[in-house]
C-alpha cells in the first residue's frame, strides 16, 4: 500500500486550502492514497466567520473540487476532516473525515465521536461541542489495501474506539489531527505508539502544523506513520510537507501473530472495597 501523508497549516479561508491540497494530489498521483490531516477546508474559532465559508455537506463546493481533482488523477484520497454543515435550520456543524475513491466517489465518512472540551491554561481553552455535534458510529472501509478504520484527533485518547475498529477487521486507523503543541509535545507520540500496539495495525495521523493564518490556533506537527509493531517508521517534524511510505501489511498479521492481545480479552468483574487500618 502506497501512501502519502500530507502535513499541512490550513487558513481560515478554504478557497486558499483547496489549492494548497489540489497541489500535494498532483503530487501524489503515483501513490494509493493521500492522507490529509484534520479540519483541511478551515481553521477557525470564529463561528461567525465559520457561518460565512463554510457549506453544507450536500453539493460542498471544497469536496466536490477534491472528488473531481481525485477521479481525474485516479487517486484515492483520505480528506482527514472537513467542518460542514448537516442541517439548513441550525448553525451548528460536524467535524466529518471523508474517504474518496479513484472515481471521485465517496465511499465512507465519519463524523468525529469525542469533543474536544479542555482548558489547557488561563489562556487555552477549546470548547468544541459548542459549534460541533458529535457522531455516534465507529465507521471501517474496505479498500482494495486494507480495511481502514477512521478516526479524528481528540478520539485517540479513547482507546476503546481503535479496539472496536481493529477486531471488527482493521488493519490501518487514521488519526488525522489539528493537535495543540501543549499536549502535542506531552502526549502525541506516546498515543499513537499506544494505539498501534494495542491494536496490531497501522496508525496513520496526518497532521496540521504551525501558526495558523486568521485563526490564534498554533498546532504541533509531527504528521506520523507508526507499523503495528509501534514503530515510528515516519515523522513529518515541524514543517509543512508531503511525505511518502510503502506500507507491508503482512506487518499486522506478523505482530498480531507475536501478542495476540485482541483475542485475548477475557471477561471480568469489578470488585469494589474498602480497606480497613
Amino acid at each position: 500500500m502506497k501512501v502519502a501523508i500530507a502535513q499541512i497549516t490550513s487558513t481560515n479561508q478554504p478557497d486558499e486550502n483547496l489549492k494548497a491540497i489540489l497541489d500535494l494530489m498532483e503530487q501524489s498521483v503515483d501513490q494509493d492514497i493521500l492522507f490529509l490531516p484534520e479540519m483541511t477546508n478551515c481553521i477557525s474559532s470564529d463561528q461567525a466567520h465559520l457561518n460565512k465559508v463554510i457549506g453544507q455537506y450536500e453539493g460542498n463546493f471544497f469536496i466536490n473540487k477534491i472528488s473531481e481533482r481525485a477521479r481525474a488523477l485516479k487517486i484515492w484520497v483520505a480528506l482527514g476532516s472537513v467542518a460542514v454543515k448537516v442541517n439548513d435550520a441550525d448553525e451548528r456543524y460536524v467535524n466529518r473525515s471523508i474517504l474518496m475513491n479513484s472515481n471521485g466517489y465517496v465511499v465512507a465518512w465519519y463524523d468525529k465521536i469525542h469533543m474536544f472540551d479542555v482548558t489547557l491554561s488561563d489562556t487555552e481553552s477549546y470548547q468544541e461541542s459548542k459549534v460541533y455535534d458529535h457522531g455516534d458510529q465507529a465507521v471501517l472501509v474496505e479498500t482494495p489495501w486494507a480495511n481502514i478504520g477512521l478516526t479524528i484527533c481528540y478520539d485517540l485518547r479513547f482507546a476503546a474506539l481503535y479496539r472496536t475498529l481493529a477486531k471488527s477487521g482493521a488493519q490501518v486507523l487514521t488519526a488525522p489531527a489539528a493537535f495543540t503543541c501543549f499536549t502535542g509535545e506531552a502526549h502525541w507520540h506516546t498515543l499513537l505508539k499506544a494505539r498501534a500496539i494495542e491494536t496490531g495495525c497501522f496508525l496513520i495521523a496526518s497532521a496540521q502544523t504551525g501558526d495558523h493564518p486568521g485563526s490564534n490556533r498554533k498546532t504541533y506537527g509531527h504528521s506520523l506513520i507508526v507499523n503495528p509493531w509501534g514503530e515510528v517508521i515516519l515523522d513529518g517534524g515541524e514543517l509543512p510537507g508531503l511525505f511518502f511510505a510503502d506500507l507491508d501489511l503482512n506487518e499486522v498479521k506478523r505482530a498480531r501473530d507475536r501478542i495476540p492481545s485482541l483475542n485475548n480479552d477475557p471477561k471480568f468483574k469489578l470488585k469494589h472495597q474498602k480497606s480497613h487500618e
